[in-house]
């Protein structure tokens, strides 16, 4: 085996292990915001992204065992709907995380507009939309692309590609703008505002995207404007690419286990669903005890009443 293969072979091997991780860690998250606790309008964003992640990853190990069986020459037709459905949850994590950028910018820059006029369900209904619209374009790409079954290349491949290019620009635009608002508007704005564990987990979600999640979006681009792009980039490229998205996929539900478990620049032991529940805190960092008489100790409870300040509207 060429060092080349080896190299695309070791990539691969290793973002199985991660997806492995990937898959049990949003589980968990879907599993917790979904049914053992209450939802706000970030929680909301949370699990669709969870969702979205735990799609992508599931269908990226499928496309892990085909580049495994294709270095080892081992025959194996690779469905192309997995290329549809990689990029369908591709286009629905990113939007979705584009929103929730977009929303926590408003609610610091515009708190009255924000929490007055903003419709109640605005999450839910924005979540729907993104994934019925990823949908569509992933189904289109699909259709005049030939990656659904019984269909072939049509003259509107280029378009769809050209839509979805454009899309990817301007979701990565948005997601870079909002967020640079956001981190300006909370250290250099005219008032102080408080840094919540909400701020940080947003923060380095979108931070851990742009890292981690983007060159698979430059992969799609390139793959759309440069046809002679596997002469540019002739080894490893892809297998670099699926292998930082494993990664950014499995940063996410670290990130809000981690957040949730510091405690005045400390770690603390706490069950997997308190840890969530503080993840979303939109307060600052408060410690509050109960006396439990008929227990003859103190418990730590969560509080949450600020949680909702700005993301209220679920």
């Amino acid at each position: 085996m060429s060092s080349c293969g080896i190299m695309s072979c070791t990539m691969i091997f290793l973002s199985l292990i991660i997806a492995i991780v990937v898959l049990v860690g949003n589980a968990i998250v879907i599993w917790l915001l979904g049914f053992q606790m209450c939802r706000n309008a970030f929680s909301i964003y949370i699990l669709n992204l969870a969702g979205a992640d735990f799609l992508f990853i599931g269908f990226q190990i499928g496309y892990c065992f085909y580049i495994i069986f294709d270095i080892y020459t081992i025959p194996i037709k690779l469905p192309l709907f997995f290329i549809v459905m990689l990029n369908f949850a591709y286009l629905c994590g990113l939007s979705i995380l584009s929103a929730v950028s977009i929303e926590r910018c408003l609610c610091v820059m515009r708190p009255f507009w924000y929490r007055c006029q903003l419709p109640r369900h605005t999450s839910a209904v924005i979540c729907t939309m993104l994934w019925v619209l990823s949908l569509v374009l992933s189904l289109s790409e699909g259709k005049e692309c030939g990656f659904l079954p019984g269909t072939n290349i049509s003259d509107w491949c280029k378009t769809i590609d050209l839509i979805i290019t454009s899309w990817l620009i301007v979701l990565f635009v948005v997601l870079l703008v909002s967020s640079l608002a956001l981190v300006i508007t909370i250290f250099c704005g005219l008032y102080r505002i408080p840094v919540t564990r909400l701020y940080v987990v947003i923060v380095f979600t979108v931070l851990f995207f742009l890292l981690f999640g983007l060159p698979y979006g430059i992969y799609l681009f390139l793959l759309v404007w440069a046809e002679t792009f596997y002469y540019v980039f002739p080894c490893g490229f892809l297998p670099v690419t699926i292998f930082l998205s494993c990664i950014n996929t499995c940063a996410n539900p670290i990130i809000y286990f981690l957040v949730g478990s510091v405690r005045h620049h400390r770690f603390q032991r706490k069950s997997l669903k308190l840890l969530l529940q503080q993840a979303r805190q939109d307060t600052p960092e408060t410690e509050e005890y109960v006396e439990m008489g008929s227990l003859g100790r103190s418990r730590e409870v969560n509080s949450l009443q600020g949680t909702e300040s700005c993301f209220d509207q679920a």
